[in-house]
Parts: structure tokens; sequence; C-alpha cells
């Protein structure tokens, strides 16, 4: 059975953990100040949505569709994004926070976190070529087997990426958060 589609709606201030958004594909939808946290979005689709302000903190998202969806000043806590439907997966975040958020073995080329909260997110195994992560805080991220070809973590601060484990042909260090790659080394840096 297909899932009705909804076109070019806002949704404003509503809070779906007392009344459930209906299953259903959902393109161009602007979802801003809703609330979702700990809702089960298994099986929705959404497509070039933009999601502002919004709570999704431990959402369910087994075989949830994100196809080319923003997210800006969210609170996504616990998110499982491996959980997604990895078919046409394609999310940019500013200014949210993604602590504790799992991105294992996805690939997400391109990807952009512009001032983001990912502390203790999970990288592992994951493709983030060509990825940005401007003015993020990566404190204890997790990068174990990750593709970081090409990505820019310039301003980023906080992480411990292990060069030995990790792809980082051409990726973009300062020399302020240089630190962050030469942590297992066990070398002091003035």
């Amino acid at each position: 059975m297909s899932k009705p589609i909804i076109e070019s709606t806002n949704f404003t201030a509503t809070d779906y953990t007392a009344q459930p958004l209906p299953l259903a594909e959902y393109e161009d939808c602007r979802f801003t100040n809703c609330h979702f946290a700990g809702c089960d979005l298994s099986g929705f689709s959404f497509v070039e949505c933009r999601f502002e302000g919004c709570d999704l903190s431990n959402a369910k998202l087994d075989g949830t569709a994100l196809k080319t969806v923003s997210f800006k000043d969210c609170k996504l806590l616990g998110l499982h994004f491996d959980d997604c439907n990895p078919f046409l997966l394609e999310m940019s975040f500013e200014h949210c926070n993604l602590n504790y958020a799992i991105f294992y073995k996805l690939k997400l080329k391109g990807i952009r976190f512009v001032d983001c909260q990912l502390q203790e997110a999970d990288f592992m195994e994951a493709d983030l070529t060509n990825a940005l992560f401007q003015r993020c805080d990566l404190q204890k991220a997790i990068f174990e087997n990750t593709i970081l070809e090409a990505a820019d973590l310039r301003s980023a601060n906080n992480f411990t990426i292990d060069p030995t484990i990790n792809r980082l042909k051409k990726a973009k260090f300062s020399t302020g958060n240089i630190a962050g790659l030469l942590g297992k080394f066990n070398i002091v840096i003035e």
C-alpha cells in the first residue's frame, strides 16, 4: 500500500508526541518549532523538507527516507541516522545539537555540519568525503575506519582522529586544531 503524498505544507508549533504525524511522504514541507522527541518516524519519507527549531531527540528512524533534508536550530540527540533508508540519503545541519547521534556506515559525501554540537557522535565506517565541519564541537566523537578524504575540519574543535585508522587524504585541518590528529602518539605540542 502506498503512502499518501503531502506537498508544500507548513507545519508549525505542533507537539507530535501527543498526536502523531500521519505516516506519509512529505515533499517540500517545512516543520517549524515542532516536537517529535521519542516519536516513531519509521517508514516516513521526507523529500526536500526543512526542519527549523524542532526537537527530534531519540525519534525512531527505521527505514525513514531523508532526501535533501535540512535541519536548522534543531535538537537531534541520540538519533540513529544509520537506521534510515540509505537510498538518496542527503542531509545538512546548521546550529543543531547532534550529541550522541549515530552515522555508522552511512555514505554522506558532501554533508554539511555548520555550528553544530556533535559530542560523542558515532562516525565509524562512514564515508564523509568532502564533508564540512564548520565550527563544530566534536568532543569524544568516534572516527574509526572513517573516510574523511577532502573533508574540511579547519574550524572544528575538540576532535581526536587517528590518522592510522582513518582515510584523510586531502582533508583540511588548521594549525590550531592539528593536535586532534596526534593524540594517539602522546606527544607534546606547544
